[in-house]
């Protein structure tokens, strides 16, 4: 018989809102016991889903990278994003990886024993996004994190 693993009731949850890009855009995340699930929706929407897992097996990769470095900004090599659904227009689905991976970085970077997977549900009005605006976006959600 397998064993009940025993976690905390409700899941705990953050929220944030902002304007980015002059639309009203709301972060939530949520911290199951198996996975991170990560929201960021505009005008209510929910078009695109993603996942990236974070192998603890490569958590030495993390050690090596910091926000000091010239590269500490970049998503962590090692984590790979996946669309699960949503993957229709080829830009869309660039950007909504691009989040992702980025965010996922942000997670391993916070918590480097972190392996529950991180699920990402994306809602942007815009198929782009401008450099201040995906920076404000990663704020946005950094402060849910």
């Amino acid at each position: 018989m397998e064993s009940v693993l025993k976690s905390p009731f409700p899941a705990s949850t953050k929220r944030a809102t902002s304007v980015i890009d002059g639309i009203s855009t709301e972060s939530t995340v949520v911290y199951f016991a198996d996975k991170i699930m990560i929201t960021i929706s505009q005008d209510g929407r929910l078009a695109q889903w993603f996942h990236v897992p974070l192998d603890t097996n490569n958590s030495a990769l993390i050690g090596t990278q910091s926000a000091e470095d010239e590269n500490g900004l970049l998503p962590l090599t090692h984590l790979t994003p996946t669309t699960l659904l949503g993957g229709a227009v080829q830009s869309r689905e660039s950007l909504g990886q691009l989040i992702a991976v980025q965010l996922a970085s942000a997670v391993s970077m916070r918590n480097k024993d972190e392996g529950r997977m991180v699920v990402l549900g994306l809602g942007l009005r815009k198929e782009e996004l401008e450099r201040d605006g995906f920076i404000q976006l990663m704020e946005l959600v950094g402060k849910c994190l």
